[in-house]
């Protein structure tokens, strides 16, 4: 039996080697479309729902997963383990961590649940931390203490071709003031405190990438690094920023992840973003 095992959610957009090597388990979001229900990363590709995003004029939503639905994976990580420790999406974004409390206090397991205050892979750094803290043998307490320590130390910045879906969707908190510039511009923003909020206003994707990699380098300097590379429906250009970060970087790691069709839902097709923290 494991000492402690670590759930997420889909958000976090771990890559599948990561969630396999850790035994990292993960709830998946739900996205509504046209009167049919699907679990985010498991009943529709990425590339399928973005193609369904650009046909369709109905705007995808997405909705939590029940109470019942975040116990029923924490039971099972319980059943596995002397404990879990669950790290949801910021709560200043969706309602899966308060739910996730609720969950695991149904759980007749020690649970502790974690508001990561971040998103995409920023969460999924997160989460990858704490399941290795936990491999290495930590208790609970301690696996839930590293969580909660690297919610302060993970950034996430990504541009937008659009605002439009961010708008749309109700998550756009303090970059609504991006949104009557939105055409001539491409839009980049980060997460500050669980929330989405501006960061610049380049013109061109060029310029765009750049400033990511410039920000990067600001803050990170000559230090080791972990990183990923994000995007919605734009492998190239992501192969593309990942070369760049393997070759101006030092990375420990690094990793490109796809946009999963409940993030894409509030996106649209053509972000590309960066996640990383330095190393200790």
């Amino acid at each position: 039996m494991s000492n402690v095992v670590v759930v997420t959610d889909s958000v976090a957009t771990v890559p599948e080697s990561l969630t396999q090597e850790l035994d990292i388990r993960v709830v998946p979001i739900m996205l509504n479309h046209e009167g049919r229900s699907y679990r985010d990363g498991v009943d529709l590709a990425p590339s399928e729902f973005y193609q369904l995003l650009r046909s369709s004029d109905e705007l995808p939503s997405s909705s939590t997963p029940s109470v019942g639905d975040i116990a029923e994976v924490y039971r099972a990580a319980a059943q596995d383990s002397a404990g879990v420790v669950g790290i949801h999406v910021t709560s200043r974004l969706s309602a899966v961590y308060d739910t996730a409390v609720r969950a695991g206090q149904s759980v007749d397991a020690p649970v502790r649940v974690i508001d990561s205050r971040t998103a995409t892979m920023a969460q999924g750094f997160v989460v990858v931390e704490a399941a290795r803290a936990a491999a290495a043998g930590a208790d609970l307490d301690s696996v839930a203490a590293r969580a909660t320590e690297m919610t302060a130390r993970v950034r996430f910045y990504a541009f937008f071709d659009t605002l439009e879906y961010l708008h749309r969707g109700g998550r756009i908190g303090g970059a609504a003031a991006l949104l009557g510039s939105a055409l001539q511009f491409k839009p980049i923003i980060h997460l500050v405190d669980g929330r989405v909020e501006p960061f610049a206003r380049p013109r061109t994707r060029r310029k765009a990438t750049q400033m990511l990699v410039d920000t990067v380098a600001e803050q990170v300097g000559g230090r080791p690094v972990h990183a990923a590379v994000l995007h919605a429906d734009c492998a190239d250009d992501a192969e593309e920023l990942r070369q760049r970060v393997a070759d101006g970087f030092d990375c420990l790691e690094l990793y490109v992840t796809e946009f999963t069709p409940v993030m894409g839902a509030h996106t649209g097709p053509g972000l590309l973003g960066l996640a990383f923290h330095v190393a200790e």
